[in-house]
């Protein structure tokens, strides 16, 4: 298994927690409708400088690849992914 760790921050003067809830609701459904994804989650920070943490497991190193390009989640980006100002992720397997 492979777990997917992402933190984000958005842009100047987006709304964080109304932000939170829009990816929340575009990603978190794609559990279930995407080989491979196991598991999403995604939830507002509270230290550290960033705004949000993605939290994911896939069950393998392909199936993290395969869902990047995923026509779902490339779909659910469209939603978000402007308000987005930096992104750091770490990948590893258990």
């Amino acid at each position: 298994m492979v777990k997917h760790i992402v933190v984000y921050t958005f842009k100047e003067g987006v709304d964080k927690a109304e932000a939170v809830k829009t990816v929340a609701s575009a990603l978190e459904p794609l559990v279930g409708k995407i080989p491979g994804l196991r598991h999403m989650e995604i939830r507002a920070t509270y230290q550290g400088g960033m705004d949000y943490c993605l939290y994911s497991e896939f069950e393998s190193r392909q199936a993290l690849a395969d869902y990047r390009e995923h026509p779902l989640h490339l779909e659910a980006k469209t939603h978000f992914f402007h308000l987005l100002n930096s992104r750091v992720a770490a990948d590893y397997e258990v």
